[in-house]
């Protein structure tokens, strides 16, 4: 980006949760909901929830290098759901829920690999990661009521660990 801001991209099951986790994050300038990674032009939610597409429910950050490192936002990304689980977080299932990092540059794919090593050999986890790393592809944003949803109600997020 010309600004010096980058972009991260994340699928973590449903988005709400991790979209709001992501803004509290310093150096995180944006967090848009939308889909990613499926075969359909401009997919509505409802299209992205027959589990038809091939789309990730994603949060796409958009942040300042300067303020923080992408390693920092994929230590958030390991927090927020379960990498362990194929095509679902919690009750929520299919491959729209799937755990995912679309990397935009050679670099973060890199990144990515080693902190999903990192994090399979933490311990942490008990079961393998099941987490996608895939070339990011054209981003779809979410319909509005989806953006900030839970600042928007006033609740607390709850869509993610």
């Amino acid at each position: 980006m010309s600004d010096g801001l980058q972009k991260a991209t994340f699928g973590a099951g449903c988005f709400w949760g991790v979209e709001s986790n992501f803004r509290q994050i310093p150096g995180v300038v944006d967090a848009r909901v939308g889909y990613l990674g499926g075969t359909l032009d401009n997919p509505t939610y409802e299209d992205v929830c027959t589990d038809r597409t091939g789309h990730a429910e994603v949060v796409q950050v958009t942040y300042d290098p300067q303020k923080v490192a992408y390693e920092k936002l994929l230590d958030a990304f390991w927090t927020m759901h379960d990498p362990t689980q194929l095509n679902r977080q919690g009750p929520d299932y299919g491959t729209q829920y799937r755990s995912a990092i679309f990397f935009y540059t050679p670099e973060q794919e890199a990144i990515a690999k080693r902190s999903k090593e990192e994090a399979q050999r933490s311990g942490r986890f008990k079961r393998p990661i099941v987490t996608e790393i895939t070339p990011a592809s054209k981003f779809y944003e979410a319909e509005d009521y989806h953006q900030r949803y839970f600042e928007k109600r006033g609740i607390a997020p709850t869509c993610h660990i």
